[in-house]
């Protein structure tokens, strides 16, 4: 999916991560179990494929941050869900990084301009906002619609409903602005890895004196 320097085209292609994010957050609460294999209908190296992807890891360890906060967990029950939710984000940011990596091929024939500006982050990490505010929405949607709460605390929770639907389409333009002033070379696309340190045996030092 090419993106070029026309307007309607990244819109299509935020309004196409919405409605990848939505059907993910929604496929996952079919089953609702951490552990069911993701059923990703989208062909494997394309960007919907990551897209999808990177969604359902998001839900997947948004419900694994549920389940350690038990606070009759057993610890070694706990201690295996942090290692697995450390490696979620490692493949999180792994992944986020390979979105930028299209993002980048898309845009490295593009010349700025003379005051071409540089964003704070790249558009990958933008996204990866994005798919996380589906999950909060989906999620206090949810809140919004229990029947054992007070009607104080029903209130609460659709003014919050009410402000992160406004988030999601102020999330939308945005994005589709930065991708429109990559396309017109007002910003710079530059792409800084996250360069984490602990996973690495070789840099965390916990690991490398022991070794």
């Amino acid at each position: 999916m090419k993106i070029d320097n026309h307007k309607d085209t990244n819109m299509t292609f935020t309004e196409k991560c919405n409605g990848i994010f939505r059907q993910s957050v929604e496929d996952y609460h079919k089953t609702d179990d951490v552990d069911a294999p993701m059923p990703n209908p989208y062909q494997e190296g394309c960007i919907e494929y990551d897209l999808y992807k990177k969604n359902w890891i998001d839900v997947v360890q948004w419900h694994l941050e549920d389940i350690i906060r038990d606070p009759a967990i057993d610890p070694v029950e706990a201690l295996a869900l942090k290692r697995r939710i450390d490696r979620s984000n490692q493949e999180r940011t792994d992944l986020v990084e390979r979105i930028d990596s299209y993002f980048y091929e898309q845009f490295r024939g593009i010349h700025p301009i003379a005051d071409a500006r540089i964003n704070t982050e790249s558009p990958a990490w933008a996204v990866d906002r994005l798919s996380i505010l589906h999950i909060k929405i989906y999620h206090m949607q949810e809140q919004v619609n229990r029947q054992d709460v007070s009607q104080e605390q029903h209130d609460k929770c659709a003014d919050k409903l009410k402000v992160l639907h406004e988030q999601l389409k102020d999330m939308t333009t945005s994005i589709t602005e930065l991708l429109e002033d990559y396309a017109a070379g007002k910003r710079i696309m530059k792409v800084y890895r996250q360069m984490k340190m602990y996973n690495d045996p070789s840099l965390n030092p916990v690991l490398y004196k022991k070794a």
